[in-house]
């Protein structure tokens, strides 16, 4: 029962690494719910040298390099698996990637991040730096921010700025968001959850997306809401309050996979 419990605290923010690592909420959620199969079949398989974190993220990781769970499902499905296979290899996220998400996104230590990727210790700075560096690399695009709190909007814009995009607009309700979004078809929108006027953050996004398909990274101080795994989730999610760095990864990440 113990062990349970301290699994379950850590699941919703597995959900949201996931998510993040694999590009959608379908492909992450499936990881976690195996990495919970295969504890619930041996609970040996948990590092027990390792804090119940640690040991989920590393089992997480584990599964994560030797199992195709996409191809598998097309192949039961009756489905070829060549094209998924080749798609699903095109798309993995690198191992320095792996290392700056875990650090920025997650908040582990290079101890812990060495020991739930399995590299030595020395090596996780040089592939956190690695994927700095990446980030500086990426082509710019156009931002649409969707937050009604001035200072966190400014912070935001800040962060968009120094990362080489352009802030295509800022909107503070869900009408004024959905707006914006088709007069200025951003390629990536930052998206809070509750809005000025009472209206939804994710009311907007989902009438943006109806009309367009872009990558979008939600803001929220209730993360563990919106990772459930139960209903349609977010992909990219940061929580409130947040660190640049962590929106810049949230930000790189998404882009990563359009």
């Amino acid at each position: 029962m113990a062990l349970s419990h301290a699994i379950a605290e850590h699941l919703p923010y597995l959900r949201r690494y996931a998510r993040a690592l694999c590009g959608t909420q379908k492909s992450g959620d499936a990881y976690v719910r195996a990495c919970l199969e295969a504890i619930v079949a041996d609970t040996s398989v948990l590092d027990p040298t390792s804090s119940p974190r640690v040991g989920l993220y590393r089992l997480f990781h584990t599964l994560w390099a030797t199992t195709d769970l996409e191809s598998r499902a097309l192949a039961h499905a009756g489905h070829d698996t060549g094209a998924s296979v080749e798609r699903r290899l095109g798309q993995l996220t690198p191992a320095h990637r792996q290392a700056l998400l875990l650090t920025a996104m997650e908040g582990f230590n290079v101890s812990d991040t060495a020991r739930i990727l399995g590299v030595p210790e020395d090596q996780v700075k040089g592939m956190v730096g690695q994927a700095v560096r990446e980030i500086s690399d990426q082509p710019s695009t156009k931002v649409l921010i969707i937050e009604d709190e001035p200072i966190i909007s400014l912070d935001l814009q800040s962060i968009v700025r120094e990362m080489g995009h352009t802030v295509a607009a800022i909107a503070t309700t869900r009408d004024e968001a959905v707006r914006a979004a088709r007069k200025t078809e951003p390629g990536l929108v930052l998206a809070d959850i509750k809005l000025a006027d009472g209206s939804s953050g994710i009311d907007a996004v989902r009438q943006i997306l109806s009309e367009v398909q872009v990558p979008i990274v939600f803001i929220t101080a209730y993360p563990e809401r919106l990772l459930t795994g139960e209903r349609p989730e977010p992909t990219f999610l940061v929580t409130k309050p947040f660190v640049p760095e962590t929106v810049r990864v949230a930000v790189s990440q998404a882009l990563l996979f359009t």
